[in-house]
């Protein structure tokens, strides 16, 4: 027994869940590529005599790629192989958390601003193109991570990549990829959508999304069979929860991380809808003013400039049709009406 007991980790507490960790080489390859090419980015948008947000790139470095190291290198890896909880806590967090982060940093936009013309034209054309378009469309992303999450649980998937090194690296950049085709394209300023998503579509779908990635949550603490269960029973330590406990746990933990996912996912979407719409109002006045502005020449005499008709009683379309209405409900005058 004393043999056995040797090749079991300590107990997992709150420090040691903080305290341990162990270096994940393609995780980190990863993460120092991502950095690179966005602090690159940043660098020569800056060069160019443009600007980028701090808060950007705080986003993308700290929530992005700082919950890449924590889910692959902290305690949750070291124990994942003993508990169900910790791996179902790193899977949840790869497919959500991280991808919100990176896509806060909008790296499409920054890629846009600092590759070269043609490049960035290149960029959008394959964003746009037959092989991309299609798997970010977000109702078939939204299918996409929940059809992950699910194979990932309830076929050999997951199990096997407890074996197996290679495939358990490949199931974390799966589970991160899955994430990252739905949430990029709802949150970048580049035009990766439909015409038809807006604001308030994005908003709709970003709940629906949120409800979505609840399931496989519940789905997996209320599963009666255990998830890689052979596995876990055999590398089970002594002071570990019952396995099917476990489960449970890493159920509740899946779902308590996805709803706290979605709700700064759709706070994000309600601050973008706002600044459009402000950025919208301030364009219509600045349209304004330029309508009323002076027309009669300066040097020419009178007792005051004359004014052009405003471009709502001139213009035929439906945004001064709609302008004409609201000053007739409201009984405004016609300055006008008289000319």
């Amino acid at each position: 027994m004393s043999e056995l007991s040797a090749v079991y980790l300590p107990e997992l507490t709150a420090g040691r869940l903080l305290g341990s960790w162990r270096p994940d080489v393609p995780a980190l390859l990863l993460v120092v590529v991502l950095g690179g090419l966005y602090v690159w980015g940043v660098a020569r948008v800056r060069g160019r005599g443009g600007s980028w947000p701090l808060a950007r790139l705080a986003a993308f470095a700290g929530l992005g790629l700082g919950t890449i190291v924590v889910a692959t290198m902290s305690g949750l890896a070291v124990y994942d192989r003993e508990l169900f909880w910790t791996a179902a806590v790193q899977n949840v967090t790869l497919d959500l958390l991280a991808p919100l982060g990176l896509a806060l940093g909008d790296p499409l936009r920054l890629a846009a601003e600092a590759l070269p013309e043609g490049g960035a034209g290149r960029l959008r054309r394959v964003m746009s193109g037959r092989l991309v378009r299609p798997l970010t469309f977000p109702l078939v992303s939204t299918v996409l991570v929940l059809a992950t999450e699910l194979t990932v649980y309830f076929t050999p998937y997951f199990a096997t990549a407890l074996r197996v090194g290679w495939l358990h690296e490949l199931m974390y950049l799966h589970l991160l990829a899955a994430g990252c085709l739905f949430v990029l394209p709802v949150l970048t300023r580049e035009q990766a959508l439909p015409a038809w998503c807006t604001h308030p579509v994005r908003a709709a779908l970003v709940f629906l999304d949120g409800v979505v990635d609840a399931l496989p949550g519940l789905v997996v603490m209320t599963h009666g069979t255990l998830i890689a269960g052979a596995w876990y029973l055999h590398h089970a330590p002594p002071w570990s929860p019952d396995v099917q406990h476990d489960q449970q746990i890493g159920g509740g933990a899946m779902l308590g991380i996805a709803e706290l996912a979605a709700l700064p996912f759709l706070l994000a979407v309600l601050a973008q809808w706002v600044r459009a719409e402000r950025a919208q109002t301030a364009a219509l006045d600045r349209l304004l003013d330029a309508e009323l502005a002076p027309a009669a020449p300066a040097s020419e005499p009178g007792p005051g400039p004359e004014l052009v008709r405003p471009w709502w009683e001139t213009e035929k379309s439906e945004v001064a049709e709609r302008v004409r209405r609201q000053g007739h409900d409201t009984g405004q005058a016609d300055p006008y009406g008289d000319l």
